[in-house]
């Protein structure tokens, strides 16, 4: 029997678990309980051969789709191949993109809630340990995707270093809404003590005593904000889709949306004192990740007309100054970052992230890590659409003249005519974004003086590419500036800074969110932005 974890093959016998299969191989799977079932931690995705596996078992009922637990999960049939990946644990090619937003940096004030009084460990000004040693504070980005972490030097505002990882919870489906809808019956917690471990591991191996952490700021969209917290997220999949701390802001029964809570009592690992600082959510499903991007460009102080698109599974679009500014999110799914793809990858090393078509459609791919190929990301794929396009291979309705355009064909990479609808569709979302903001807002594209593209995906983004397959408007190219993870990049701003974050939770109750699904131009916007052409001038006739 035959058995391929992330594509590194192994002999066995019926009865082996995917965990010992892993091993034969040479790759570690994560756990914290010696394979006994009871950590949940060690998830694989079953690409192929699921019916070769033993039935679940009552440690697994709480998983969906093509998860497995890879203790488990054993061998049960012969004859045939068993192929498997493990949730990735390497560093994302948005860590170290170069793309910090330096000019923040220097211009932003420095004064941490944590501070150092002799030999006392002050906490907005308050004892709460005695230490010799490093001030740490943790930045924490909690994506539908992927999770990212930085260790900050609160003395010196220093980023020590960075962690990635794909999001465990993924076990429960790929977008916000179908984590909301298995929350409603998560009586054991397992989206929060899933992700908790992952987040502890990652906190394991940073260049740090967990105990020198005092504090923690953290980010993400409201359902993976409010699930990290421990808040019912049963609000967020219903109109008005309001998470529990927009109603309770409603009510009076508090100022902002913003959250803290003991970190310990989340279940992280740190100094026993230290305090999660949640930042504040703009407005339904535009969440305290794209509050971070705004802090990150200084959106506060801004006097121009911006725009910043935060490009994930939960795409959150910003219009506006410091006087106005509205809010959408843009229901696009987890395609941009490679999810529900044939081939498709979160920007790890392996994916190609950029492709140039010759005149006869033969394909260059640049891979992350410079390595062989293993699947296609993000920007990747829309380099593919682009080139198609460029070369006459894909109409503008997306159609392409075989079933897959193959990019590897030694490494079996392709995109599908599938594939495509997909990333129509998550398009269309999004220029419909586009077009019904700028509607509301009373502004043509053109008068866009700076568009930034934040999130990993957006970072290695074509900006012709973009533009040619109408994801962004057709802007002058040096007012379109990628700025990389601007939610990690704010919410370190946040831990260096309280004066920010006051800012920032106070800028955030001056913006408008619009629900563009309740927009009756919703529809035609959608149809018309699913089209592979670019984002034209103008505004949506009201």
């Amino acid at each position: 029997m035959r058995v391929l974890v992330d594509k590194q093959g192994c002999e066995v016998e019926p009865g082996a678990s995917l965990f010992e299969c892993a091993e034969r191989v040479g790759l570690s799977v994560t756990n914290s309980c010696r394979k006994e079932g009871r950590c949940r931690e060690c998830l694989v995705e079953v690409i192929a051969g699921a019916h070769l596996l033993s039935p679940p078992t009552e440690h697994e009922r709480h998983l969906r789709g093509d998860f497995r637990l890879a203790c488990r999960a054993r061998i049960a049939g012969a004859g045939g191949t068993v192929s498997v990946r493990r949730l990735r644990r390497q560093a994302l090619r948005i860590l170290d993109s170069g793309a910090e937003l330096e000019f923040r940096e220097s211009e932003a004030s420095f004064d941490p809630a944590v501070t150092r009084r002799g030999d006392e460990v002050l906490l907005d000004g308050e004892p709460i340990a005695r230490a010799a040693g490093q001030l740490h504070g943790l930045a924490l980005d909690l994506g539908t995707t992927t999770v990212v972490l930085r260790l900050v030097d609160l003395e010196s505002g220093i980023v020590r270093a960075a962690q990635s990882f794909e999001n465990p919870q993924r076990f429960a489906g790929s977008d916000v809404m179908a984590r909301v809808a298995y929350a409603a019956t998560d009586v054991d917690g397992r989206l929060r003590t899933t992700l908790t471990a992952y987040i502890n591991q990652a906190i394991g191996v940073l260049p740090c005593d967990p105990d020198s952490i005092y504090e923690v700021a953290v980010v993400g969209n409201p359902t993976m904000r409010d699930l990290f917290f421990g808040l019912d997220v049963g609000s967020l999949g219903q109109s008005p889709y309001r998470s529990v701390s927009e109603h309770e802001l409603a009510a009076g029964r508090r100022t902002s949306t913003a959250l803290s809570a003991p970190a310990r009592s989340l279940g992280l690992l740190t100094h026993g004192a230290a305090r999660a600082y949640g930042l504040p959510l703009v407005g339904g499903h535009v969440g305290a990740d794209a509050a971070a991007c705004l802090l990150a460009v200084d959106a506060p102080h801004e006097d121009r007309l911006v725009a910043v698109l935060d490009i994930g599974t939960n795409t959150e679009l910003l219009l506006g100054n410091r006087r106005r500014m509205l809010a959408a999110s843009c229901p696009a799914g987890p395609a941009f970052e490679g999810g529900g793809m044939s081939c498709g990858s979160p920007a790890f090393p392996g994916a190609i992230e950029a492709v140039q078509l010759d005149g006869a459609g033969v394909p260059t791919c640049r891979v992350i890590g410079d390595g062989a190929p293993e699947a296609i990301c993000g920007s990747g794929l829309v380099d593919t659409l682009s080139e198609l396009l460029r070369i006459g291979r894909m109409s503008e309705l997306g159609r392409i003249e075989a079933k897959r355009f193959v990019l590897d064909r030694a490494a079996d990479i392709y995109v599908t005519a599938e594939d495509i609808s997909r990333l129509a569709q998550a398009k269309g979302a999004l220029a419909a974004g586009w077009k019904l903001l700028m509607s509301y807002y009373g502004a043509e594209h053109g008068e866009i003086d700076r568009l930034y593209l934040a999130g990993g995906f957006a970072n290695h983004l074509d900006r012709e590419a973009a533009v040619s397959i109408g994801l962004v408007p057709d802007l002058p190219r040096e007012r379109i500036e990628p700025i990389g993870n601007g939610a990690i990049e704010g919410a370190t701003l946040a831990l260096r800074s309280v004066a920010l974050r006051r800012q920032l939770e106070s800028f955030v109750t001056q913006i408008k969110h619009i629900e563009l699904e309740t927009d009756e131009r919703f529809f035609d916007a959608f149809a018309q932005g699913c089209l592979f052409k670019p984002i034209g001038p103008g505004v949506v006739e009201s």
